[in-house]
């Protein structure tokens, strides 16, 4: 479906059906596609909304508009426009800082996130080489295959979603590559995160290469000294194509115990 939020129409996929809703927010270079080995493992419980970012997917591409906020913004009227009474956030890299961005506001109905390799409120520490390189890395397709065998992914993962984060990573407009790469990274959101109301669940890959553990424990924990915790072995970045189960499994508990007592 095609859903209206500041000017553009976004492409969003709504399916199963539960009492609390699972919002899915994609890293910089994927589409709401990404997660489908996830959300195939909880459809049967939750109704899974994903949602393809401005410039990503089937979703429109304006010319401006790629800060954090404005992510954040989109996510809040999907939100509003499907009516969502109460729902968990999951936020993906640069999904994870829009998803932490909207969670500071307190939006109604929110009762849980979950930041999965999430890039943290902090700017990244990435100089203008580092940045000239990340505007490339999605060039062409010899380029994203480097990207995800370099950079991306740390284990193996099935050839379904291998050519789909080719396919998404080559649709990518250009306004969106220099939108995060230019705005989303240098941004800084730390103070917004002691707002944050409601139980956090952080998962990140050992191997990760984007947003290391490193990063992680200096960046990210120490905002959320209640959060739930998980450091997985032998993955990357690419979280919802390298470990879904796990993932999904996290998501799951998450958003059971968010349920009412007569629900679980």
């Amino acid at each position: 479906m095609k859903i209206s939020s500041n000017g553009i129409e976004l492409n969003v996929n709504d399916t199963g059906t539960g009492d609390i809703a699972l919002v899915f927010l994609h890293f910089w270079g994927g589409s709401s596609l990404t997660w489908n080995e996830v959300t195939s493992r909880l459809r049967d419980r939750f109704r899974c909304i994903t949602i393809d970012a401005r410039g990503a997917g089937d979703s429109q591409a304006p010319s401006r508009g790629y800060s954090t906020n404005d992510h954040a913004r989109d996510a809040l009227n999907v939100i509003e426009t499907l009516a969502l009474r109460r729902y968990v956030l999951i936020g993906h890299s640069m999904g994870g800082k829009a998803a932490q961005l909207l969670a500071s506001q307190q939006p109604a109905g929110l009762v849980g996130l979950v930041l999965v390799a999430s890039s943290p409120l902090s700017p990244m520490a990435i100089d203008d080489a580092m940045r000239a390189q990340m505007k490339a890395a999605y060039a062409d397709r010899a380029a994203v295959e480097w990207t995800l065998d370099n950079v991306l992914v740390g284990s193996p993962i099935s050839a379904e979603s291998r050519s789909q984060l080719v396919t998404d990573a080559l649709r990518l407009s250009s306004a969106a590559k220099a939108g995060w790469v230019d705005i989303g990274t240098r941004e800084d959101f730390r103070e917004r995160a002691a707002s944050i109301n409601v139980p956090v669940t952080i998962v990140a890959g050992e191997l990760d290469r984007v947003d290391p553990i490193a990063v992680v424990k200096a960046h990210i924990l120490p905002h959320y000294p209640k959060a739930q915790v998980h450091f997985l072995p032998n993955v990357g970045h690419l979280l919802p194509a390298e470990a879904p189960e796990v993932i999904a499994s996290l998501i799951r508990s998450m958003a059971e115990a968010s349920l009412p007592i007569g629900a679980r």
